[in-house]
């Protein structure tokens, strides 16, 4: 099972660990990337995400698709936001299930990695001194 969403509202940790429950999963690994108050010691008023949907929401399920091959997982969520973000909100949850724990460590490491690499997903910093679009892959 697969659930990929690209979302313009909160994300919920608690609906993408039910999303993943399995009895036959040894290791689920949840990781939650969230909207931190600075970067290189600059304040950090807010973020703004932009995607272009039908892509992103593609790569996102190729990247599920591949840790399923991988790591055999047995369930995997994919749930990114979009829009405004404040500090300390939810932006990306990646939660993986598979029959054992490293597997699920690595399944979820590879997920956020490539998301970060390869999805179409803009970032726009905003500071309290003006602005910047973060390279969406570095």
């Amino acid at each position: 099972m697969i659930d990929i969403q690209l979302k313009d509202v909160p994300l919920s940790t608690e609906e993408c660990n039910q999303l993943v429950a399995s009895a036959g999963a040894g290791g689920t690994v949840v990781f939650v990337g969230t909207v931190r108050d600075q970067t290189k010691g600059k304040k950090v008023v807010r973020l703004e995400f932009e995607a272009y949907k039908p892509m992103a929401i593609s790569e996102m399920r190729k990247i599920a698709e591949a840790a399923q091959e991988k790591w055999s997982a047995h369930k995997i969520a994919i749930h990114h936001r979009v829009g405004v973000l404040e500090i300390g909100a939810i932006a990306v949850i990646i939660a993986v299930a598979t029959p054992h724990r490293k597997a699920a460590f690595e399944a979820c490491a590879y997920a956020i990695d490539t998301l970060k690499e390869t999805v179409p997903i803009w970032k726009k910093e905003i500071f309290e001194d003006g602005e910047v679009w973060v390279a969406a892959h570095p």
